[in-house]
């Protein structure tokens, strides 16, 4: 009894060759480097609100210091 062959692919198909990375757009670049105005400006009212809200507190316990 004769066994079948195992069919082997086909290579006289030409493999395709992978397709080049395009180079990232300027724009995308500049926008991953940079952060959006109103972040900046959230951030910055942050920082500020956070320092005058440590500064109250900073008086509170001074304040409260002089008083005993």
């Amino acid at each position: 009894m004769t066994e079948p062959e195992a069919q082997q692919p086909d290579r006289t198909d030409p493999v395709p060759a992978p397709a080049p990375v395009p180079a990232p757009a300027k724009k995308a670049m500049s926008m991953e480097e940079k952060l959006p105005r109103g972040l900046w400006i959230r951030l910055i009212i942050y920082v500020a609100v956070g320092h005058l809200f440590a500064a109250f507190i900073y008086l509170l316990f001074s304040l409260g210091a002089q008083n005993q």
